[in-house]
């Protein structure tokens, strides 16, 4: 039994911190692009694709996951997307040219957008149902926190040193992580060996990086323009063609049926549009603060670190609160929060203090912590083994593809109102009103997922009763 539980806290820790630095390379040039721009001599259309590329390719190949973790090992899955993680690292440090630096951001995303799916797929079956929630906690506190204090640490080592010591910070902890994986990580996933199907892997590809790129490119050129316009075209109408072929197949690459297992649907609506105020939240705030408040990137950053302080410390809370009262109440305290907490951020002025904004930002990052986990993991808990790693990757995809939408609509959304309001002598800031009205849709989609909530049931027998034999099984794994 003990040496069981030594086993389950060698593989947390294993996940969790290759998670982490995963997650956090997100975020982690935000703020190292104008260094970049200056030494490499790039323009910032050019720049921003360091961190629009790591978003592409992870949401790329997050839903392949799906197939690979039922392909191979665990033990292989992590050490193989760990090294890759560290080779991206490097070609990113030593990166000679723009060229090379954004090879390595490619490289690093092929490894990390396995790392979440895996992480929360190994979770699920390591953990019992009743312990499930506080396991699920520690991937919140991994999910919030890390790409929060990414603009923050990025902004803190660009300005005391190189950018490339951002890369340099993170490949200590990957190297460790594959040699500590390498002599001690176990296999809990089962091994089905499904047959590779290429047009699965080209239709998803090109589906999901379709729409991906789509909707950044509407944040950045807007929706009328050609390569937005063809992107999603493409991306839409080969997700469809994904969607038919996965339908269809007797063992397919990512299995949509995941949709008809009772609460799914509404969880994943819930999740995305938490996810989608989340990044859209991270979005405006700074650009209110430095464009329209006249703050710096460092105190716009500096605004946002107590909310994700704060939501790191509650993911844990939330986790054990889930496992004794279920996921419905959370939820729905929590969207109530983040709600009145939107709202609230409507009436922004010249005169909105940065006290002001970081207490309300935290207040609204304390719901959010009670929606995310919970109800993410209450759906996964419906599903039977099989649909685990699937259902783990479907709703990772549709969290990234919601922060792909979310900020290109609350941008244009911002921009377009924005420059309507110019025209309008009852408004004498207009770029601050762009600002509340995209606050104000961010809103309307926390009060139609909290409305969505009331579906939310806690079936905690049926939960109980598939996560005994999922236990069950995996027990005997690590006792092997």
């Amino acid at each position: 039994m003990e040496t069981s539980r030594n086993k389950h806290s060698m593989i947390v820790g294993l996940l969790l911190a290759g998670t982490f630095i995963a997650i956090l390379n997100q975020t982690l040039m935000i703020t190292a692009i104008p260094p970049i721009m200056d030494e490499m001599n790039i323009t910032a259309n050019s720049a921003q694709w360091l961190t629009t590329v790591f978003m592409l390719v992870n949401g790329i190949m997050i839903p392949i996951s799906a197939f690979l973790l039922e392909r191979f090992t665990t033990r292989q899955l992590f050490i193989t997307a760990m090294s890759i993680f560290a080779v991206g690292t490097i070609v990113g440090g030593s990166a000679p040219n723009f060229e090379f630096l954004l090879l390595g951001r490619v490289i690093q995303s092929i490894g990390a957008g396995v790392m979440l799916p895996l992480m929360t797929t190994v979770f699920l079956l390591i953990f019992p149902v009743n312990k499930r929630g506080a396991a699920m906690g520690l991937v919140g506190l991994v999910i919030s926190f890390a790409p929060a204090i990414g603009p923050a640490l990025s902004g803190w080592v660009t300005f005391h040193f190189s950018w490339r010591v951002l890369f340099f910070i993170i490949l200590p902890i990957a190297l460790i992580d594959i040699i500590v994986a390498y002599r001690f990580l176990k296999n809990v996933t089962e091994v089905s060996r499904p047959k590779v199907d290429v047009w699965s892997i080209l239709l998803s590809s090109l589906g999901f990086g379709g729409l991906l790129y789509g909707f950044t490119c509407a944040g950045n050129y807007g929706w009328t323009a050609t390569i937005t316009l063809l992107s999603l075209v493409i991306g839409g109408a080969s997700l469809l063609l994904f969607i038919f072929r996965q339908v269809r197949l007797k063992h397919p690459m990512l299995e949509f049926r995941v949709f008809t297992y009772s609460i799914f649907p509404f969880a994943i609506i819930i999740g995305m549009i938490g996810f989608m105020g989340l990044i859209g939240a991270e979005t405006i705030i700074p650009l209110f603060m430095q464009r329209m408040r006249g703050f710096s990137a460092f105190e716009a950053g500096l605004a946002l670190l107590p909310g994700a302080l704060i939501s790191g410390v509650m993911s844990p809370i939330v986790g054990r609160i889930f496992d004794k009262i279920g996921a419905r109440g959370l939820v729905m305290i929590g969207l109530t929060i983040m709600t009145a907490a939107s709202f609230a951020f409507t009436t922004l002025s010249p005169s909105t203090s940065m006290t002001y904004i970081t207490v309300l930002y935290g207040i609204r990052m304390f719901g959010l912590s009670m929606v995310m986990m919970p109800v993410a993991t209450a759906a996964l808990n419906q599903l039977p083994k099989r649909l685990i790693p699937h259902g783990a990757a479907m709703d990772n995809t549709m969290k990234m593809i919601a922060a792909s939408v979310g900020t290109a609509i609350l941008v244009t959304v911002m921009t377009t109102t924005a420059e309507g309001a110019k025209h309008r002598p009852d408004i004498a800031y207009p770029d601050i009103h762009g600002a509340n009205i995209a606050f104000l849709a961010v809103s309307i989609l926390s009060l139609v997922a909290l409305i969505l909530s009331f579906f939310i049931k806690n079936n905690r027998q049926a939960e109980d009763e598939a996560g005994g034999k999922r236990q069950r099984n995996v027990r005997v794994k690590l006792q092997e």
